[in-house]
């Protein structure tokens, strides 16, 4: 059987983090481990894991210790994970449903497996309420060249082959957007070894909206232009981030220009 190692990382992350074990303990399918790499929470976040872990019948591995970031932790959770199939899904992000993971193994040939699996992203608030569909979707065929239009495939959607990813660790000396250029990376050695990207067709993670990359959007942005910068060349970097700026311009335009219309139209 497939096999899925989840890794979430915590700190101090009482307020969202029973979501996310509530989640992972929902699903049908459960040939899976759920690695919990914690950075010394002060708050209730190992007590609530502890609770959790006495109740679940698959392996629940919790480790606490200093970390220097969020991709150090990540990091030590790609060194621990067993499965065949690593998972990102840290405090407040959850499955789409209880069935995510059975659907997903019922479209997979066990004897000829995929270096990524990936799928569609709904974005939700801390109360798990939906607010939409992320504004950018999954390709048909992804390749580490889709990421030039930006980050297509949510890191919380993006399924990664351990055996493939063991020796692809995060870039520490990034601290928002490694996740991009580790995805990115993957892909590339899943080219390399001549291996297929499966794209699943359905939403297969709920994003909790206020991540880290959220609260600091501006430092966010200028990382991922050098992470693109470093796997795309700057020319070419350029000129997407030209057609992002015309992209939001026009979305912000469609909103607030629909908005004066309707207001003139009220008035009149």
């Amino acid at each position: 059987m497939i096999r899925f190692s989840i890794v979430t990382i915590t700190w101090n992350a009482a307020h969202c983090v029973q979501k996310t074990l509530d989640s992972v303990a929902s699903q049908s399918y459960n040939c899976l481990e759920h690695l919990i790499i914690d950075g010394v929470s002060t708050d209730e976040t190992l007590a609530m894991v502890d609770s959790y872990r006495q109740l679940c019948s698959y392996p629940v591995l919790v480790s606490s210790e200093p970390d220097t970031g969020i991709y150090d932790a990540m990091n030590k959770g790609l060194a621990r994970a067993t499965g065949d199939y690593i998972i990102f899904m840290n405090a407040g992000d959850s499955f789409h449903s209880s069935d995510t993971l059975q659907k997903i193994v019922e479209q997979v040939d066990e004897n000829n497996l995929p270096a990524v699996i990936y799928g569609d992203t709904d974005i939700v608030d801390d109360t798990g309420n939906y607010l939409g569909k992320r504004h950018l979707s999954a390709p048909e065929q992804l390749t580490w060249r889709s990421f030039r239009k930006g980050m297509l495939v949510c890191h919380q959607a993006f399924y990664a082959r351990t055996d493939i990813t063991r020796d692809i660790r995060y870039d520490e000396s990034l601290k928002l957007s490694g996740d991009v250029d580790w995805c990115i990376r993957v892909m590339k050695a899943a080219e390399e070894k001549g291996l297929a990207l499966h794209n699943t067709h359905m939403v297969v993670a709920d994003y909790l909206k206020e991540g880290l990359s959220t609260r600091h959007h501006r430092a966010s942005l200028k990382e991922r232009f050098e992470v693109m910068r470093r796997h795309y060349g700057l020319l070419t970097t350029l000129c997407w981030h030209c057609w992002f700026l015309f992209r939001a311009f026009a979305r912000r335009f469609r909103v607030y220009g629909f908005a004066v219309i309707i207001g003139c139209t009220s008035a009149i």
